[in-house]
């Protein structure tokens, strides 16, 4: 088990860690590059610190009973419970919110975590979202990280 599995867990799940990866990510890169950049540089956080991730993984996409291939992708998910969504914008917008919470529905995830690397501090761009499974209709009940 990594170091990091050894620590409390305020969520219960790997949160914690991808949070610190991500901050570790912006503390030596600072905002203003590509996602793209950004999703390497956490990938090879997420390395260091021992979890399971994968990389542009394709969206399910069914609708009527028909599969669809609409190029959707997720950034990155990790120990398949966690959509990680990386944004370099200069604010998030509740469509970002909407996206990832339509990605956790498609994909039957739980836990989202929405970052925003354009913030001076990580901590003011990130999104923590949380689907019920009771609740399995649009009308998702929400736990953002604050």
């Amino acid at each position: 088990m990594s170091q990091e599995g050894t620590k409390t867990r305020r969520f219960g799940d790997c949160s914690e860690v991808v949070i610190g990866a991500c901050i570790e990510v912006h503390r030596q890169l600072g905002p203003g590059l590509l996602e793209s950049a950004y999703e390497q540089c956490v990938a090879h956080e997420l390395c260091l610190r021992g979890l399971r991730f994968e990389r542009q993984c394709s969206v399910p996409l069914e609708y009527k009973g028909v599969k669809l291939e609409c190029g959707y992708r997720l950034d990155l998910v990790v120990e398949n419970t966690i959509i990680v969504e990386i944004k370099s914008v200069e604010h998030l917008l509740p469509i970002h919110t909407a996206q990832l919470l339509t990605y956790l529905r498609l994909t039957r995830l739980p836990i989202g975590l929405l970052f925003n690397f354009h913030e001076a501090v990580l901590k003011q761009g990130l999104r923590r979202l949380v689907i019920s499974p009771a609740f399995p209709s649009s009308r998702l009940p929400v736990d953002p990280f604050d």
